[in-house]
């Protein structure tokens, strides 16, 4: 077998199962795989040069630009390890859903940030799924 490693690391980004979300320092998105799509709804004409405002709640997206800024300003993300995040996001719809990513910086030749990618899964089911055993315990302890 002879990949090429191009061809390869194409087919691996704009496939994937998982969303994967590039963002400029701006907070535009600048690229849009179809996993993305299938989680978000927005085609990738839709998506790209749009901010990523299309896919974060409005209760939370001065939190989100705040720490975004922050991450653009000082070069480090303090999710940056490969920890994995859980937030709401919305779909085209307006449909809530719950999702669970990994963000990797993205630094130019410099050193200076200009972006950041997120790998993103859908959450949703064993997220509601665990808020009914919790309800479930805590009608099961009240009850005791």
């Amino acid at each position: 077998m002879n990949l090429d490693p191009d061809r390869l690391a194409r087919t691996l980004l704009s496939d994937m199962p998982d969303a994967l979300i590039v963002a400029d320092a701006a907070g535009a998105i600048r690229f849009w795989n179809a996993g993305a799509e299938r989680l978000f709804g927005f085609t990738n004409v839709e998506a790209i040069g749009q901010s990523l405002d299309i896919i974060i709640p409005e209760r939370l997206r001065a939190r989100h630009w705040a720490g975004y800024d922050a991450t653009m300003r000082s070069g480090h993300s303090r999710y940056g390890a490969g920890e994995i995040l859980a937030v709401p996001a919305v779909r085209k719809d307006g449909a809530r859903v719950s999702v669970e990513f990994t963000v990797i910086p993205l630094h130019d030749a410099s050193g200076a940030m200009e972006g950041i990618a997120a790998i993103m899964r859908d959450a949703t089911t064993r997220y509601d799924q665990v808020r009914a055993l919790q309800k479930e315990i805590a009608a099961l302890k009240a009850s005791a």
